[in-house]
């Protein structure tokens, strides 16, 4: 006699797996909470860390700027001026003349000529010495002059304003004088290389001296 199962009347059930399945879920949901709440505590303790470091460095800051303050209202207006001719002479001799006429050799093209050049200011910013120039160019053609000041801007080491344009005058010379007021600010590291050597004869008269 064959045995006759009858599955529509008494189905297979596994009761066991609905609820392993739900338990690793479960287990896993709790884990990824444990670590995220980990990660979300130690980023708040870095988050304070830095915070704290960031207000103590303020209130040096401060202090340091109060003292300089005291020092400063302390000082006669003669010893103030003194301070100030002190510091100015310090960035002068940071100036470096080999390293401005290394980046003008680099800068201007064969055919314009440097007449004239004094500093009207040398002063520190972020650890480096600009200056303020006086620069007077000879040249016969203006179309260069304006090409020079448009690639001398965007290199950023020059920062020329062109304040006047004259005819050059004198015994067999030709061309234009152009002189122009330059935000001078040295990159840091060696001089950049011109890509080419010319020769642009340079007059030193107005130039204060070399470093």
């Amino acid at each position: 006699m064959t045995a006759k199962l009858n599955l529509a009347s008494n189905p297979f059930r596994n009761r066991a797996l609905p609820w392993t399945v739900t338990a690793v879920i479960t287990l896993t949901s709790i884990v990824a909470l444990l670590v995220i709440a980990r990660s979300t505590i130690q980023k708040n303790a870095q988050a304070q860390t830095a915070q704290r470091d960031v207000a103590d460095l303020q209130k040096k800051a401060a202090g340091l700027n109060q003292q300089a303050e005291a020092i400063r209202t302390a000082l006669t207006p003669e010893q103030q001026r003194t301070l100030k001719s002190a510091h100015t002479l310090v960035d002068r001799k940071r100036f470096s003349w080999s390293r401005l006429f290394a980046d003008l050799e680099a800068a201007l093209p064969g055919n314009v000529r440097v007449a004239r050049i004094a500093v009207k200011e040398v002063r520190a910013q972020d650890d480096r010495t600009v200056a303020n120039l006086e620069l007077t160019l000879v040249s016969k053609n203006s179309t260069i002059i304006t090409q020079l000041i448009e690639d001398m801007q965007r290199q950023g080491i020059f920062q020329p304003e062109l304040t006047s344009q004259n005819a050059k005058r004198g015994k067999g010379e030709s061309g234009d004088e152009y002189e122009m007021n330059v935000h001078y600010e040295p990159r840091a590291g060696a001089p950049i290389e011109p890509s080419e050597k010319n020769n642009r004869p340079v007059d030193t008269a107005n130039t204060g001296g070399r470093q």
